[in-house]
């Protein structure tokens, strides 16, 4: 019994130290996923209170990298550029604007989050979320979102988004 035990002891021993850093690095994380989280209610919360300048800070003020892309099948793609031929299923945008047509937007807005899931090694990160957005307590658009986020000098600031258009 004593020989069938040793291994076990020496094995679990061995495992402690490699779960011991997972939890420290686990830890370490934990922060900077709060911080990111408190990103993503800030942009829900500017967006309620057209606050377009909150909503910009939130950005890299040097940087502009926003796309949406059309989350529709081969035929209602179809339609839609028999409607309109010079429509694209991949459009670049840019947070400047929509920072805008939040500040300015004459109606309640709102985007909601949901299944909203962070990964970060504490220098960048990505966070990805299926989302609704609302004018007027009607849904617009519904699609799904990401963002790339860098651990600036003043925080975490989103570098980058990508989103799908379609309801």
């Amino acid at each position: 019994m004593r020989a069938f035990l040793s291994p076990i002891l020496l094995a679990a021993s061995l495992a402690a130290p490699v779960h011991a850093a997972d939890a420290v690095k686990d830890n370490a994380h934990a922060a900077d996923v709060a911080a990111i989280n408190q990103v993503v209610e800030q942009f829900k919360a500017a967006i309620i209170a057209h606050d377009g300048k909150t909503l910009g800070s939130l950005f890299l003020q040097d940087h502009d990298s926003w796309l949406s892309v059309a989350a529709v099948d081969d035929a209602t793609w179809a339609t839609v550029k028999a409607r309109n031929p010079k429509a694209r299923k991949v459009m670049p945008d840019s947070w400047r604007k929509f920072a805008e047509f939040v500040q300015n937007a004459p109606k309640p807005i709102e985007e909601r989050f949901y299944n909203v899931r962070i990964d970060t090694n504490g220098a960048v990160a990505s966070v990805w979320f299926d989302f609704d957005f609302l004018q007027d307590g009607k849904v617009t658009n519904r699609g799904s979102e990401t963002w790339q986020l860098v651990r600036a000098e003043d925080g975490w600031k989103i570098s980058s988004m990508l989103f799908s258009m379609g309801r």
